[in-house]
C-alpha cells in the first residue's frame, strides 16, 4: 500500500528525533520516491539510501565537517540534485560528497549547482597550509551514470574515481576559475582516476588550476569532447609509488586545451617499477600555454623533470595523432619534451601530424624514439 506524504513526513520527523514538523526536514514518500531540502543530517540521508529507488535533493545544506554519504545506495538508485547544494566550513580532509553503489543514476537537474565554496580554504598552498576537504568521491560505482553536473569552487581536488567499472559522465561542468585570483587556487585537479576500467567522461568542462585529467592507474579509460583551461593539461600520472601502477589503454579525444601550464603531459617515477601502455591522444588543439606544450616524462620526482629518467615503467604503444599546436606555446615555455631512461623504455610510439611551436627547444632531451623529436 502506499503511503500517504503526512506518513512519510512524520517518519523522516522521528528518525531525525528532535525538532517540531515545521522546522524539520521531510522526507516525501511515494512508491519510494524521496525529496530532501534544506539543513540534513545523517540520519535523513541513511533512511533516504534504505528507502527510496529515487532520492531527489534539493537545496539541501551539509554540516561543517560532514561527508554527504551516498556510498552504500541500493542498486539501481537514481539521485538528482536540484537547486543549489552547500556544504559548512570546517578545516579536515573530507570528502564532502561520497557516491557508491550498482546502476545508479547521478543526474543534476537544469540550474542545479553543487557549491562547497572553497574560496573560504584557498590559501594558495593546496595539500599544504590549511587542512583541505577534497570535493567528490566516486568510489566503487559500477555500471554506472553521472549527468550534467554542475560544481563550482571545490576546496582542491574535485573528482576522485576509485575502484569504479562501466561509469560513463556526461556533460560535467567544474568551475573553479575564481582561483585565478591571487593565485589561490591549487591542487584543484578535475579528474583523478585510480584502480577503475571501462570509465568515459565526454563532454566535460573544466576551469581549474591543476591537472584536467590525472589517469594514474587503470584500464580502458576515454576522456573526449572536453574543454580543459587553467590548468595543467590532459595527463598520465604520475605513475609510480601505489598498489596499482599500470596504465593500460587510454584515449584522449577531440578536446581543447588552453590557458594551461601543459598540454599534453606524461610524468613517470623513475624509481618505480609500473606499466604505462597504449596511451592515445587524438584530435586534440592546444592553445596559449605556458610551460610545455607536450611533456613525456620518466624523471618525475615530486616537480617535472627533478630527477633520473628511469626505466622502471615502459611508456609503451604510444600515439599522437592531429595535435594542433601551431604558434600555442609561449616563448618562455617549451614546446615538446621527452626524457626517456633508455631507448628501450619507450618504444612502439606513432606520432602523426603533430605540430606544436611557439616555444624553445629543450635541450636535456634523452633517449627520444625516432618517430618523434624533441624541439
Amino acid at each position: 500500500m502506499r503511503s500517504s506524504c503526512i506518513l512519510c513526513s512524520l517518519a523522516a520527523y522521528v528518525a531525525l528525533g528532535a525538532g517540531s514538523a515545521s522546522n524539520v526536514n521531510s522526507i516525501h514518500r511515494r512508491d519510494a520516491n524521496c525529496t530532501l531540502s534544506g539543513p540534513i543530517g545523517a540520519t535523513s540521508v541513511n533512511q533516504a539510501v534504505k528507502s527510496c529507488t529515487t532520492i531527489t535533493l534539493s537545496n539541501i545544506a551539509v554540516p561543517a565537517g560532514t561527508t554527504l554519504d551516498l556510498s552504500k545506495l541500493t542498486d539501481s538508485t537514481t539521485v538528482i540534485f536540484d537547486g543549489t547544494t552547500t556544504w559548512g566550513y570546517q578545516e579536515w580532509d573530507g570528502s564532502l560528497l561520497q557516491i557508491g553503489g550498482k546502476n545508479i543514476t547521478i543526474k543534476g537537474s537544469p540550474g542545479a549547482i553543487l557549491n562547497p565554496d572553497g574560496a573560504r580554504w584557498w590559501d594558495g598552498e593546496g595539500d599544504n597550509g590549511k587542512a583541505k576537504p577534497k570535493f567528490f568521491a566516486a568510489h566503487n560505482l559500477i555500471d554506472s551514470t553521472i549527468t550534467s553536473l554542475s560544481i563550482k569552487n571545490t576546496p582542491r581536488q574535485a573528482v576522485s574515481i576509485g575502484g569504479c567499472r562501466n561509469l560513463t559522465i556526461t556533460d560535467m561542468t567544474i568551475d573553479n576559475s575564481a582561483g585565478d585570483a591571487g593565485s589561490l587556487g591549487h591542487n584543484t585537479d578535475a579528474f583523478d582516476i585510480g584502480t577503475s576500467s571501462n570509465i568515459v567522461i565526454d563532454g566535460a568542462t573544466v576551469y581549474n588550476q591543476d591537472d584536467c585529467v590525472a589517469v594514474n592507474s587503470g584500464v580502458n579509460i576515454a576522456f573526449k569532447n572536453g574543454l580543459c583551461s587553467g590548468g595543467h593539461g590532459l595527463s598520465i600520472g604520475s605513475v609510480g609509488g601505489r598498489s596499482n601502477n599500470t596504465v593500460d589503454s587510454v584515449t584522449f579525444s577531440n578536446s581543447t586545451v588552453q590557458k594551461s601550464v601543459n598540454g599534453i603531459r606524461i610524468k613517470t617515477k623513475g624509481t618505480e617499477t609500473g606499466l604505462v601502455k597504449g596511451v592515445t591522444y587524438e584530435d586534440i588543439t592546444l592553445k596559449s600555454i605556458s610551460g610545455y606544450g607536450i611533456l613525456i616524462e620518466q624523471n618525475y620526482n615530486g616537480g617535472d623533470l627533478h630527477g633520473v629518467a628511469g626505466t622502471g615503467i615502459p611508456i609503451t604503444g604510444l600515439t599522437l595523432s592531429n595535435i594542433n599546436g601551431v604558434g600555442a606555446v609561449a616563448n618562455k615555455g617549451f614546446d615538446v619534451v621527452v626524457t626517456c631512461g633508455s631507448s628501450s623504455s619507450c618504444t612502439d610510439w606513432i606520432w602523426s601530424n603533430v605540430t606544436v611551436t611557439g616555444g624553445k627547444t629543450y635541450a636535456s632531451c634523452t633517449n627520444v624514439p625516432s618517430i618523434t623529436k624533441c624541439s
